[in-house]
């Protein structure tokens, strides 16, 4: 039985009370004498209280002095008297005590009532009361609480819909459209800095060797809102956001889907914009947003548009930012490397059900949120693209996060630009710990590649100094290698191979030292 039905058994249990008919929760109901007028008890919103157990609380204080002007109430309440039967279980015991506890308050008030006849002060406050009030209240907090996880965000105020019908040679196109001027930023990036972008830069960073010899001034950003996430032929791209450069201005240009079976006009309108431009930049568009693109032109028997080089930033960001252990989400991103923080942005898991709801004739006020959200993804991308270039062309000359540096240099490196690589992998190393053990590690490699062993002996030799305890026998192992290898010094090559035991399999181990230690003697003698 939950609280409500106990309070109310409780209120109305007295003489001829009956168990058949319990009182509502908000009233207290009890068997009075005829003679008696009836108690009052406040109504919830008259009360002078502000929750319910206060309410309540109050209504058995008047019970109980009422009670104790009039005398007793004939026929007091016990199990005997049929209004509670014998516990048969946890809820009949918790009744049964109830119960009993009413008849104790009883009891007190015709105590303190011939007290006060017999002109004796009044005696401290039942404790019986002040313990039924604090669970009264936490019920009343917790039925508060309950009620705010329940409720319902406000509806938006109603507002158009920012799309326009234009007539075109395919069809009639809905279309949204904001020109953003040269010197806008995102967060902290210049949007503009998207064209100041070198193409060999771009190609090493994405290691796509093709946008070598990209036009980067002509680039498409592309960014789709679906009904899904799952892909396949259910899910269709309501909202195709594109944006490219006018100048060194930026447009934005949003083709919105009405209704359903009117992607022709849309999809054409696409295809005659990428013809006209040298390549997509995108965010996990190779995996999601072209190939729905691609079954959508299929579907709608509109020809697909010949395949553009593709720079999707999703790679980009994950080889670089990936030592901060904090994944590469797009909106991540856009707070923590370009500080812009979104107010009242739509969460990407409600897109589709707003547009369901759309079509299914709201006035459009929801999908606003939505157009905005797809708007800042768009600006998004030419922001991130000339941030990273930026910071790929510094060479790790200026201020940045070690973690970056470091997946900069083994970008560089995957590249084959040592020399960028090396630069990037010192400047890690001056964070130290973890990160700048693998920046030394990286210095090292290089080093040993252009054949400067000295070099890459001193790089390792300088990470054993940020180990911590146990953090060390990998390097052991690569400096016994360089030692034995490339340095030729055998007796360090055997002490270093003495201290990397941790990370080589026994057998593995010994026969490495029983090798050097035959090399050692051989020279000796």
């Amino acid at each position: 039985m939950d609280l409500k039905r106990k309070l109310s058994r409780l209120t109305s249990a007295g003489p001829g009370g009956s168990r058949g008919t319990p009182a509502p929760v908000n009233t207290v109901v009890e068997a009075r004498p005829q003679h008696a007028s009836p108690p009052d008890v406040p109504k919830v919103e008259e009360a002078g209280t502000t929750t319910l157990a206060e309410v309540l609380v109050e209504a058995l204080r008047k019970r109980l002095s009422m009670e104790g002007e009039e005398g007793p109430a004939p026929g007091p309440v016990s199990r005997e008297a049929g209004d509670f039967a014998e516990p048969s279980g946890p809820r009949d015991r918790a009744r049964d005590e109830a119960a009993s506890g009413l008849v104790d308050l009883r009891e007190e008030a015709r105590r303190r009532f011939a007290a006060r006849k017999a002109g004796s002060a009044d005696g401290p406050a039942d404790p019986r009361v002040e313990s039924l009030r604090q669970m009264l209240s936490f019920w009343a907090e917790r039925q508060g609480t309950a009620s705010a996880r329940r409720a319902v965000a406000p509806v938006p105020e109603p507002r158009a819909l920012p799309v326009e019908a234009r007539t075109t040679s395919f069809g009639t196109v809905h279309v949204a459209e904001q020109l953003y001027a040269p010197e806008h930023h995102h967060g902290t990036a210049p949007v503009a800095a998207a064209l100041d972008v070198e193409a060999r830069l771009v190609a090493s960073l994405a290691l796509h060797p093709e946008l070598e010899s990209v036009d980067f001034t002509r680039m498409l950003m592309l960014d789709t809102e679906t009904t899904g996430l799952a892909g396949g032929t259910g899910t269709v791209p309501f909202l195709v956001g594109l944006a490219w450069f006018e100048g060194r201005s930026l447009r934005v240009q949003q083709l919105f889907l009405r209704r359903m079976g009117e992607e022709a006009p849309m999809l054409r309108l696409l295809a005659e914009r990428m013809a006209s431009s040298s390549c997509l930049v995108t965010y996990n568009g190779k995996s999601f947003d072209w190939p729905l693109l691609r079954t959508r032109f299929v579907l709608n028997r509109v020809p697909v548009p010949k395949e553009l080089p593709h720079l999707d930033l999703l790679h980009c960001a994950r080889r670089v930012f990936k030592h901060r252990g904090e994944g590469a989400r797009l909106v991540h991103l856009e707070s923590k490397v370009l500080g812009h923080h979104r107010v009242d942005d739509v969460d990407g898991s409600l897109i589709p059900e707003l547009y369901f709801r759309f079509l299914r004739g709201t006035d459009g006020s929801e999908m606003v949120p939505v157009l905005e959200h797809n708007q800042k993804d768009l600006l998004l991308l030419a922001a991130l693209l000339g941030d990273l270039v930026r910071r790929f062309r510094a060479e790790g000359t200026e201020q940045q996060d070690p973690r970056d540096l470091l997946g900069f240099a083994v970008v560089a490196e995957r590249a084959g630009d040592a020399e960028r690589a090396l630069a990037f992998a010192k400047a890690a190393a001056e964070g130290g710990g973890n990160v700048g053990i693998e920046a030394l590690v990286v210095a090292s490699r290089l080093c040993r590649r252009a054949g400067d062993c000295e070099s890459a002996v001193a790089h390792l030799q300088r990470a054993l100094t940020f180990a911590r305890p146990g953090q060390g026998a990998t390097l052991h192992l690569s400096l016994t290698k360089l030692y034995e290898h490339s340095v030729k010094d055998l007796s360090r090559a055997l002490y270093h191979a003495r201290l990397a035991a941790p990370v080589e399999l026994p057998a593995d181990h010994q026969l490495r030292l029983e090798r050097l230690e035959r090399r050692l003697s051989r020279q000796g003698a």
